[in-house]
């Protein structure tokens, strides 16, 4: 085997396991973003549920902690993932737009946004 050839193999090998952690990075971003829609449906169960707590502003409090949360990790994925991405090169598979991925991450955070003030001004006081 000559050193050329072992030399392309060796690079074929980086490629494809450059490829693999582009797969596994758009794994664990989509992880995340199940994780920050968890928190936005745990934010309105919480509300749902204790909605009839006193003082009312408790439960949306509560609520709007776990929305805040959510935020945070659409924003945080959204950043990680386009930093990772930068740094590597796609070469037999086709990888996640970064535009794409900002715009989910902005767009689940833009629609968590409107929860938020959905459970603050339209869910309004429902005693009367």
């Amino acid at each position: 085997m000559s050193a050329e050839h072992r030399r392309d193999m060796a690079r074929d090998r980086t490629d494809f396991a450059e490829d693999r952690t582009i797969l596994a990075h758009e794994r664990s971003f989509a992880g995340w973003m199940r994780t920050g829609m968890a928190a936005v449906g745990i934010g309105l169960g919480f509300n749902a549920l204790f909605r009839s707590l006193e003082p009312d502003w408790v439960a949306k409090a509560i609520a709007t902690a776990f929305l805040l949360v959510a935020i945070y990790i659409f924003l945080s994925a959204d950043r990680r993932a386009r930093r990772i991405l930068d740094n590597l090169d796609a070469h037999s598979v086709s990888e996640l737009k970064p535009l794409r991925i900002r715009l989910l991450a902005w767009m689940l955070s833009a629609a968590t946004i409107a929860l938020v003030g959905a459970i603050w001004l339209l869910i309004g006081d429902q005693s009367g």
